[in-house]
């Protein structure tokens, strides 16, 4: 082991074997990342669970009581945070989780298995939740190709996915949060957004390693029924 320029001491995992490089390189950065450690001690299920601690601690919008969706929860460190922040271990709120994955219990959250772009998908969830929600979150990321654009375009895809059905089940005032990759793809992701929520901006959390293009967008003050709509349904006037 050697120390690495904060004075940790550095794992180097050996290649050989079965080993591939690059999960030679994964292991080692899980091993060294500190979140990944912090997340171990303090009990979270994976260290994404920081990164929305970090973005509520900013912005304030997980609050007791709520109805609250997750997208893509697997291994559940979001659930496990809002959860928390909600008050479900004292049966405030409601979470509504869901997963292509398997996901173990975690107290006050209803999970599924299921896949988010599944046709039967939105009327399983809108089903479960029983209702409205005020806030959706989604960490749902697809398996990646190693091609930047078609990752991009995939992840863009299952983002307008949530945008959509966030508009079929936010309460007015709601809140609407998504992991992103930076690209120039997402102009008109952006534009619907700021169309429907009263404040829309990205943030990429400390814990969001740095030398990855992945932020987050964050929607609050949820309009209630989107524009598009509305003037589709609007009488013509005569």
């Amino acid at each position: 082991m050697a120390k690495d320029t904060t004075g940790r001491l550095h794992v180097t995992v050996k290649t050989g074997g079965k080993r591939k490089l690059s999960s030679k390189l994964w292991l080692e950065r899980q091993l060294n990342d500190p979140y990944v450690a912090q997340a171990k001690r303090e009990g979270w299920r994976s260290r994404a669970a920081f990164k929305l601690i970090e973005i509520d601690d900013k912005y304030h919008f997980l609050k007791s009581g709520q109805t609250v969706v997750d997208l893509g929860a697997a291994p559940g460190g979001w659930s496990q945070v809002a959860a928390k922040r909600i008050g479900t271990a004292n049966g405030k709120g409601k979470i509504i989780a869901i997963d292509l994955l398997e996901m173990p219990e975690i107290p006050g959250v209803t999970f599924a298995q299921l896949d988010f772009l599944g046709s039967d998908a939105p009327a399983r969830l809108i089903e479960m939740i029983g209702g409205r929600a005020d806030v959706v979150l989604s960490d749902m990321a697809p398996n990646t190709t190693g091609h930047r654009k078609t990752d991009q375009l995939r992840i863009l895809g299952l983002v307008e996915g949530a945008v959509a059905f966030a508009a079929e089940v936010l309460n007015p005032g709601g809140t609407f949060v998504a992991k992103v990759f930076q690209s120039g793809a997402d102009a008109a992701l952006m534009t619907e957004l700021k169309r429907d929520y009263a404040t829309v901006r990205h943030v990429k959390p400390a814990s969001s390693r740095q030398d990855s293009s992945e932020r987050y967008v964050l929607a609050t003050g949820f309009r209630g029924q989107p524009a598009a709509r509305r003037e589709s349904t609007e009488t013509p006037s005569s």
